[in-house]
């Protein structure tokens, strides 16, 4: 018998905002990620190991960089 587990992360795009780019210097659209780490299963997500993290996506350059939600004023869920 044998037994798969591991963990897995996914992102999800909680919204989009205008704002200039700590990275590049442009004002371009930014997109909001949330990343969610859960343990699986035999490939099925069952419970999150660690809290979720949130990642600015510049729309010029892709720089990719973490953030705090309440900064850009979004309620976390």
């Amino acid at each position: 018998m044998f037994l798969l587990f591991g963990i897995s992360s996914k992102d999800h795009m909680v919204g989009t905002h205008l704002m200039t780019c700590e990275i590049c210097g442009w004002q371009a659209p930014q997109q909001l990620l949330k990343r969610t780490t859960r343990f699986t299963l035999f490939f099925i997500p069952l419970f999150p190991v660690k809290a979720a993290q949130y990642f600015l996506v510049c729309g010029h350059c892709q720089g990719f960089r973490r953030t705090d939600p309440s900064r850009l004023g979004v309620v976390a869920r």
